[in-house]
């Protein structure tokens, strides 16, 4: 699949003729690949509207799902999974589509000694896809959204009650530095692909951190596998025209001839026209990228407005018979989470009145505050009364906060290390 027009060996016509069919399908139809190029507009379409191309064949995925696996596939639209069995049903249909079109296809057209013209625009359909989703991916680690900071609750959980994602996630979330190089890695190879001079090192960069990604992924559990993988597939295959250069200049220590995007037109003028309108796109996207990161900041990350009563507090005197509650925690607005004496955190979801009376199902709580640390909640759970006297509790105070950062250790720090 080289850029100059040479007959392409047989093998390699039928295996991009499968390509374009099967990663055209697979960036049209999968959720976020196409809306990230709505932009700035994203914020005024419906919450659902990221996955309307599921939407739309879900009644044809859910009857193949029936029907040739046995198994009830539906989209779960509350669910943030993009490993959901109604995905894995739709990449057995593109499979499908992919090699009946790929059959007809060389038949039809078999005498037609190579792609040069469609490869070069396939290539250029791909690197919007490509590059769009590390826009997303990469702002979303840059403005520290994907992976906040570990919230108040997780401090009190223990480690063995977590499931690999989580760890995954409040390992990144831990260090705002390490996200940030993250992010900036998967931003600046977006950026690179919509430039054709660039191209070649932003899928060579994209290579390199997707495959680092679907690594995570498949280790911790993530349920980002499927996309994961196929960006790494899109990286590869933008690659490929280029691996002979990549090795003589990387491996076999060869002169190596430039790295060349193929031209779309045959006119100059239209290539530089085409360029424009890719490096557009580009700073389009990225405009919504960063619209939509500064939103999720502000409405779930770390700029979030605190609730009145943040912070861990913690029992220090229950004043009613049988109460179990041994700490309570307000972090997320509309949500106390309150530990047991057996430790088990549970969430409940409040609305505060003007007063200040905390309300949820069987529960209504008074706080009264006796000094800046100190607090007393008094109210009614499940009909019987309440009276908890609670000491806030210092997030420094635990290790993860506390230990900060050293040049100099003379011996690791490691939790239950024995010196």
């Amino acid at each position: 699949m080289d850029c100059v027009s040479t007959p392409w060996h047989l093998i390699t016509r039928v295996a991009f003729r499968f390509c374009v069919v099967y990663f055209g399908l697979f960036c049209l139809l999968f959720a976020q690949i196409v809306f990230v190029y709505a932009g700035v507009l994203t914020r005024l379409l419906p919450a659902d509207a990221v996955i309307w191309q599921l939407t739309l064949i879900e009644p044809a995925l859910t009857w193949v799902g029936q029907h040739v696996f046995g198994v009830h596939a539906v989209l779960h639209r509350d669910s943030g999974s993009g490993d959901q069995a109604v995905i894995w049903v739709m990449l057995f249909v593109i499979v499908v589509i992919a090699m009946l079109a790929t059959a007809v296809w060389s038949v039809l057209d078999r005498h037609r000694p190579d792609y040069t013209r469609l490869h070069a625009w396939f290539c250029v359909f791909l690197r919007l896809c490509l590059g769009g989703q590390l826009l997303f991916y990469g702002i979303a680690k840059v403005i520290p959204t994907q992976m906040p900071a570990p919230p108040l609750a997780a401090l009190l959980q223990p480690f063995g009650e977590l499931t690999p994602a989580s760890v995954l996630w409040l390992q990144v979330g831990t260090s705002l530095p390490y996200e940030i190089a993250l992010g900036t890695v998967e931003l600046v190879a977006g950026l690179l692909l919509f430039w054709n001079r660039t191209a070649t090192l932003g899928a060579l960069l994209a290579a390199m951190a997707m495959a680092q990604v679907f690594l995570l992924n498949l280790s911790y559990d993530v349920p980002v596998k499927i996309l994961s993988s196929h960006l790494l597939l899109l990286s590869m295959f933008l690659l490929a025209p280029q691996a002979r250069r990549l090795a003589d200049l990387l491996i076999l220590q060869r002169p190596a001839q430039a790295a060349t995007q193929p031209p779309l037109f045959a006119d100059a003028r239209r290539n530089r026209l085409a360029a424009a309108v890719v490096a557009v796109l580009g700073v389009w996207a990225l405009a919504g990228c960063l619209v939509s990161g500064v939103a999720a900041w502000r409405d779930y990350g770390g700029g979030r407005a605190k609730p009145e009563l943040y912070g861990i507090w913690e029992a220090t005197d229950p004043g009613v018979e049988d109460s179990d509650w041994r700490r309570v925690v307000f972090d997320a607005p509309g949500v106390l989470t309150y530990q047991r004496v057996d430790g088990a955190l549970h969430d409940a979801r409040i609305t505060v009145e003007p007063d200040g009376t905390i309300r949820a199902d069987g529960l209504q709580l008074r706080p009264l505050r006796q000094g800046p640390d100190r607090l007393e909640l008094q109210g009614r759970i499940a009909d019987r009364p309440l009276i908890l006297r609670l000491q806030r509790v210092d997030p420094q105070s635990f290790p993860l906060y506390s230990n900060g950062f050293r040049w100099v250790q003379d011996y690791p720090r490691f939790a239950g290390q024995i010196n």
